[in-house]
């Protein structure tokens, strides 16, 4: 996987998880309570310990489909996306209208790099739900790693509408750019995006792309 492909996922991986409602305070013991104990685990980055408490949480409830997919998440910042895919399957087997599950699956999928899988999910999840944002900028992703930048840079525009703070879309657009040769539109993405996350490592990539672009 290249370092591109790496950095993208990261991002939009960590907007994922942060999009993610931990929930209001349930009984200590309860599936729902170890879920929010794994949640708060994995934004600290322990995600083998969110794994052991998303595990509880499901044996105490095997039909909380939010534990499954909340622990995809989990195994796709470890790079095991077979059982994230797993995962998303499970959950969708609970719910079958679970739009995030289906566009979690679908980022999987990119892991993979099973971008036509990918897009499947993206529409499924765009069909149950015309407003999530992430599932356009999944789809993006496919598209650009398919060469469709046309269509990437659509999608990422879709995304932009619903969510005009959404990183990666800038930066998926940005790609797309690049690839076109549209060199002052990608600079402009790269350094929306650069507001728009404080990683350090994003940050560095982007201004390293805008100094290439600048040349």
């Amino acid at each position: 996987m290249n370092r591109r492909r790496v950095v993208v996922l990261l991002v939009a991986l960590a907007l994922l998880v942060g999009s993610i409602l931990a929930g209001c305070g349930p009984a200590a013991g309860t599936a729902e309570w170890h879920a929010n104990q794994a949640y708060e685990l994995a934004e600290e980055g322990r995600y083998d310990e969110a794994i052991a408490e998303y595990n509880k949480a499901i044996e105490l409830d095997p039909n909380l489909a939010m534990a499954y997919n909340n622990r995809a998440f989990a195994y796709m910042y470890k790079g095991q996306y077979d059982l994230a895919i797993a995962d998303c399957n499970k959950a969708i087997e609970i719910d079958p209208n679970y739009a995030e599950a289906y566009n979690n699956r679908a980022w999987a999928y990119n892991g993979k790099g099973q971008y036509d899988l990918a897009i499947a999910d993206c529409n499924k999840a765009i069909e149950l739900d015309p407003n999530l944002a992430m599932a356009y900028n999944n789809r993006a992703f496919a598209c650009y790693e398919k060469g469709q930048y046309d269509l990437a840079i659509a999608d990422c525009n879709k995304a932009i509408e619903r969510d005009p703070n959404l990183a990666e879309a800038y930066g998926n657009r940005a790609w797309a750019y690049k690839e076109q040769g549209r060199k002052a539109e990608a600079i402009a993405d790269f350094e929306k995006f650069i507001t728009l996350t404080d990683n350090p490592q994003w940050i560095e990539m982007a201004r390293q792309q805008i100094e290439e672009l600048s040349k």
